[in-house]
């Protein structure tokens, strides 16, 4: 999974290939850390997505761009202003450097012909985009780094910029094979550390790559190589090296399973073990090896906000519960002392003045019983005594046998949150669960006013289509659930849940038809993967008719009661489900 020099390299040569000479139509700004330019160019628009995200730094053509914010932020204006309509004259990667600069002529409010930079640096934590004068003097960038964030580069506006050499590494365009055996595999570490921590642009699985090729061990020290195995490594990297020089690439994504483990813009003959897929552009790797990683990385910076709402109120909640449960653990004595009261009116009468206790026999139990007193009082004070902490218990038993109800409801609710927070996809999935906090009295509505109009929800349930072309659907949070099993389903139609724990509804429009087996099971592996157990080998599913679920007095959003309900066990495994939306 590397977004090296190499991939870098594929990707400048692919957009040079079809942005160079292009016109800049639009710019646009979807995240605070990326932006997105409409190029059109041999009568084809592009879009270019540059993320500067410190967890997912991308560049690629995109096919889909995300939603626009209404209001462009500042660093868009500024784009917009001086290099909206202009033409990207070359597209360039400086010294095998995980940077892209992109040179933009245009012309200024003047009508005179101007030059700019636009730099993207790609490099986890620190990626940025940065522009520029020709001069290198900086106009702004989409990140602000002060010299108390970083004691090596400022960047801010009106400062030079440059590439800072941290590591010392080499270019490998322009390494020597007396260089590559003195520099490179002089240094006391594993060969294949020793290529990647030496040459700009070299990831781990690609010196891993160049290892494999020569036939090394990547894992050996350098100190263990032949100089005839040295000369033998040198041949197969210039060779590699050549290959990234005449633009002889072959973007590959490398499968581990079902799930995608590395991607590269050249052969990985390292990993061909392995299952791996051939694109024709890098762009088409990007997409799509990201699509899913960038889609979940999003949501869960964007939930890190509710996530907080919710973990501060279910420890609070559960707290509170077990707080009570103590409590009512309490007053299970209660009948204790109804019993002393009532042994006291029975036999009381025969005590002496000052007794400390009673040995009477109690007619409920048919055995002897032992009645504590206080020798100040006499034995009807002592019974009123008891009778008035009985009393006292049973209130408080009473009381506390409800709030400990509603406070298991509310731990269940909280808990049922959390689990939409872990199956949201969207923007929209996490609105609709902000929606239920504030109705919950968790989050507070903010309005901007007294026009401020309720923000619409528009997030709707996952669409599957079974095996023998039933119509699956799927909720992702209570408030999808809540419509899709009492608005949505009919009563002849079949609903499917994960037995005991929070997850999602799911129902299967018969329309009339009696189901295959194939389709319930299809639909319960369903309920057990967009469920709290869904990394559990099997989980267990309750299905039922629609018509025969309830939905309980004053009850949270998406909780519903059921009885003579079917289950079964099922491997929470939806790879061969259809997906339609």
């Amino acid at each position: 999974m590397a977004f090296d020099g190499i991939v870098i390299s594929s990707l400048v040569w692919e957009l040079n290939e079809r942005l160079a000479d292009g016109r800049i139509n639009k710019i646009y700004q979807p995240e605070n850390d990326a932006i997105v330019l409409t190029v059109k160019n041999n009568r084809n628009n592009y879009r270019l997505l540059l993320s500067a995200s410190p967890s997912l730094p991308l560049a690629y053509l995109a096919e889909d761009t995300g939603t626009n914010p209404m209001a462009a932020p500042n660093f868009c204006m500024l784009l917009r202003k001086h290099i909206s309509g202009g033409r990207i004259v070359s597209i360039i990667q400086p010294e095998m450097e995980r940077i892209i600069k992109f040179e933009i002529e245009h012309l200024n409010e003047l009508g005179d012909l101007c030059t700019k930079f636009l730099i993207v640096e790609l490099m986890g934590k620190h990626s940025n985009i940065i522009f520029c004068q020709p001069d290198g003097t900086i106009i702004d960038s989409i990140k602000h780094i002060s010299l108390n964030v970083s004691s090596v580069r400022e960047v801010l506006p009106g400062r030079s910029y440059f590439i800072p050499n941290t590591m010392q590494k080499m270019n490998p365009m322009a390494v020597g094979a007396e260089d590559f055996i003195e520099k490179v595999l002089s240094k006391p570490l594993p060969v294949g550390k020793a290529i990647y921590t030496s040459l700009t642009g070299i990831s781990p699985i690609i010196a891993e790559e160049i290892c494999f090729r020569a036939s090394i061990d990547s894992g050996m020290s350098t100190s263990g190589l032949s100089d005839a195995e040295k000369i033998h490594l040198f041949g197969v990297f210039s060779r590699l090296m050549e290959d990234v020089e005449n633009h002889h690439f072959a973007p590959v994504i490398i499968y581990r399973g079902k799930e995608p483990a590395e991607f590269s813009a050249l052969p990985l003959t390292c990993c061909s073990n392995l299952e791996s897929r051939s694109f024709d552009s890098i762009s088409t790797v990007l997409r799509s090896y990201y699509a899913e990683k960038n889609a979940a990385t999003r949501i869960r910076q964007k939930s890190h906000d509710l996530r907080h709402v919710v973990n501060t109120a279910l420890d609070r909640t559960r707290k509170k519960y077990d707080l009570q449960l103590k409590q009512l653990k309490d007053t299970e004595k209660r009948e204790k002392y109804k019993i002393y009261g009532e042994m006291l009116n029975t036999y009381g009468y025969g005590l002496e003045e000052g007794a400390k206790s009673l040995t009477c026999l109690n007619y409920y139990t048919n055995k002897e019983i032992t009645v504590p007193l206080d020798s100040k009082l006499s034995p009807q004070e002592n019974a009123k005594k008891y009778f008035e902490r009985y009393g006292k218990l049973k209130r408080t038993f009473e009381a506390l046998s409800t709030l400990t109800e509603e406070t298991h409801e509310e731990m269940e609710h909280l808990d049922s949150i959390s689990t939409a927070l872990d199956l949201a996809q969207t923007e929209g999935d996490l609105a609709q669960i902000k929606e239920e906090l504030i109705q919950a009295g968790y989050v507070k509505r903010h309005t901007g006013g007294k026009n401020t109009k309720k923000q619409k929800l528009t997030s709707q349930p996952l669409h599957y289509i079974s095996a023998d072309g039933y119509d699956i659907y799927v909720g992702k949070n209570n408030l999808q659930n809540e419509e899709l099993t009492f608005k949505f389903a009919n009563g002849g139609d079949w609903w499917f849940h994960a037995k005991g724990i929070p997850g999602s509804h799911v129902v299967v429009k018969t329309g009339g038809d009696e189901l295959p087996d194939r389709t319930f099971e299809e639909a319960a592996r369903l309920a057990a993967y967009y469920s709290k157990n869904r990394s559990s080998e099997k989980v267990e599913i309750d299905y039922i008719q629609r018509k025969h679920v309830k939905k309980p007095n004053s009850g949270k959003p998406g909780f519903v009661i059921y009885h003579t309900n079917y289950s079964m066990m099922i491997t929470p495994d939806i790879s061969d489900i259809r997906l339609v939306k």
